[in-house]
C-alpha cells in the first residue's frame, strides 16, 4: 500500500492541528486509509472519539507495545483521567459506559488488578473446551434453526451478534427473566444512543444475578467467582460480569460477524475451509476493537518519542498497528487485537474458540452459503472503538428447520430450572430500543429443553 500525501476525504489537515474524528461514517468506510495517513507524521496522533472528547491515538507498533508493557508509567484507572475530572466530558458522553471507572480489573492496577484478573482467568479454567463447545453448538442449531428455511439471512443481526450472547448467559448461568435484560444491556452499551439507560439495565440485571448466586449456587462462572479465593465484593463482582458479559458479547459478535466476511471475500478460506487461519487474518486485518485499551499517563511521558501529558486519554489503535506490520509482510500470531502486556484479553482463548465454532457451525448447516451483495456495498458502522459490520447479508440454499435437541435430563439443566421460565416478554424496564427482541433468551431455552 502506498502512503498517502493528503489526508483521506473528510479528514481534516494534521499539519493544520486539527484532531482527526474517529466516530465519522468516513473513518469506518476507510479506516485503513486514515491509519497509513497518520502514521506519515510519528508513532501518535490527535484524535476525537465523540464531540469534546480528546484523545492521543497510538499508531505505531513498536510504541504501542512498548505502552502497553509499562503499567508503572502508564495507568488503567480512568480516575486519573484529567479531561474528566475537570468537567470536560459531558454525563451523558456516548463513550463514557466503555470509559468510566468500574471496580473491575479493566480499571484497576498492580496487585489489586492481579486480584481481579486472577478470578477471572481461573474462573474461566473450570470451563473445559468440551463443554464451552458444545454450548456453542447448541445455540448456533437454535439460531440457525430460525433462518434456515427461508434461503437468506443478515449474518450479524440473525447470527453473529446473537450467538455470544446465548453463550455467554449459558456460561454464567442466566435464568431466563434476568438473560433477557442482559441481552438487552450488552447490545444498548455498545449503541451510543441508548448506552447510558443500557448500562443501568445490565448492572441491575448483574446485580440480580449475583444475589441469586448466593443462594443458589451452581455450575456456572458466576458462582466460581464467588467462589474464588480473592473474595470478590458483591460490587466487584456485578462490574466483573458487566466487564466479560460486555467484552463477550458486541466485540465477540462482531469477530464473529468480520470472521465470515473474511471467509466470504476470500474464495481460499472458504473453498478449503481455513477458519483457523481465517480468523487470524481477521484479527490482523479487521479487529473488532480496533482502537481502546484507554491508559492515563502518572506524569508527563513520552510515547515513541511523542510527548503525552499526565492524566491525558491515550488510546492504541490495534488497526493502525497490525496493518503496519501487514505491509511488512508479518505472518506470525503477534497482532495486538487481543492487547498486550498485563491487561491483554483475560479470556481470549475461549473467545476464539467461540469464534472458531461459531463459523464451522454454520458453514457445516450451509456449506454453499454466499454473500447476497458486492463486498464493496457492505457499510461499516461508525465507532470510534469498534470495527463493525452494519450488516452481512447472504443467500444459501434453504433446508429445513432442525427440530430443538432432545430434552436434557435435570442434571444437565440444572440452571435452567432455578428460575421460572416467562411466559412473556422481558421486563417493561428494559425495552428494546429499536423496538427488538424482548424474550429471546426465553425462547432459546424452551427451544434447548423442549419446554
Amino acid at each position: 500500500m502506498t502512503t498517502p500525501s493528503a489526508p483521506p476525504p473528510g479528514c481534516p489537515a494534521h499539519g493544520s492541528g486539527a484532531r482527526i474524528p474517529l466516530d465519522t461514517p468516513e473513518f469506518a468506510a476507510n479506516p485503513h486509509a486514515y491509519y497509513a495517513y497518520m502514521r506519515q507524521f510519528g508513532p501518535t496522533a490527535p484524535v476525537t472519539i465523540a464531540p469534546g472528547v480528546e484523545a492521543t491515538l497510538v499508531t505505531d507498533y513498536s510504541a504501542a507495545l512498548d505502552l502497553l508493557q509499562d503499567p508503572s508509567t502508564f495507568r488503567k484507572d480512568s480516575r486519573r483521567w484529567r479531561a474528566l475530572n475537570e468537567g470536560l466530558i459531558s454525563p451523558d458522553s456516548p463513550v463514557l459506559p466503555l470509559l468510566a471507572y468500574r471496580p473491575n480489573c479493566m480499571f484497576t492496577d498492580g496487585a489489586e488488578h492481579l486480584r481481579l484478573r486472577q478470578a477471572i482467568t481461573e474462573s474461566f479454567a473450570r470451563v473445559s473446551n468440551g463443554r464451552l463447545s458444545q454450548i456453542v453448538n447448541q445455540a448456533a442449531q437454535f439460531l440457525i434453526s430460525q433462518f434456515s428455511s427461508r434461503g437468506s439471512a443478515d449474518l450479524l443481526r440473525d447470527y453473529a451478534q446473537q450467538l455470544p450472547l446465548y453463550v455467554f448467559n449459558e456460561l454464567f448461568g442466566c435464568p431466563a427473566e434476568i438473560g433477557d435484560r442482559v441481552l438487552f444491556g450488552i447490545a444498548g452499551m455498545f449503541d451510543g444512543v441508548n448506552a447510558e439507560q443500557a448500562s443501568r439495565v445490565l448492572l441491575q440485571a448483574v446485580g440480580e444475578l449475583v444475589a441469586l448466586k448466593r443462594s443458589q449456587p451452581g455450575e456456572d462462572i458466576t458462582s466460581y467467582l464467588m467462589q474464588h479465593h480473592s473474595r470478590l465484593t458483591d460490587e466487584e463482582l456485578a462490574h466483573t460480569l458487566v466487564l466479560l458479559l460486555g467484552a463477550g458479547g458486541e466485540p465477540e459478535g462482531n469477530l464473529i460477524c468480520n470472521g465470515f466476511y473474511t471467509m466470504l471475500t476470500n474464495e481460499e478460506y472458504a473453498r478449503n475451509g481455513q477458519f483457523d487461519k481465517a480468523l487470524d487474518d481477521t484479527l490482523w486485518r479487521n479487529a473488532p476493537m480496533s482502537n481502546y485499551a484507554p491508559h492515563y499517563p502518572v506524569a508527563d511521558a513520552d510515547v515513541g518519542g511523542d510527548k503525552v501529558r499526565a492524566g491525558e486519554l491515550v488510546l492504541v489503535s490495534f488497526g493502525a498497528a497490525n496493518a503496519a506490520l501487514v505491509e511488512q509482510g508479518a505472518d506470525t500470531r503477534g497482532h495486538l487485537a487481543w492487547s498486550a502486556g498485563p491487561h491483554s484479553c483475560p479470556s481470549k482463548e475461549p473467545a476464539r474458540l467461540i469464534a472458531l465454532t461459531g463459523l464451522e457451525a454454520l458453514f457445516n448447516a450451509l456449506p454453499d452459503v454466499e454473500l447476497a451483495v458486492p463486498a464493496d456495498s457492505l457499510v461499516w458502522r461508525p465507532g470510534p472503538f469498534n470495527r463493525a459490520l452494519t450488516a452481512l447479508p447472504v443467500r444459501f440454499s434453504a433446508v429445513s428447520a432442525r427440530p430443538a435437541p432432545a430434552q436434557p435430563q435435570p442434571q444437565d439443566a440444572s440452571h435452567y430450572g432455578q428460575a421460572r421460565l416467562p411466559d412473556a416478554p422481558a421486563p417493561a424496564a428494559a425495552p428494546s430500543p429499536t423496538g427488538a427482541r424482548a424474550g429471546r433468551w426465553s425462547s432459546f431455552v424452551r427451544w434447548l429443553t423442549g419446554s
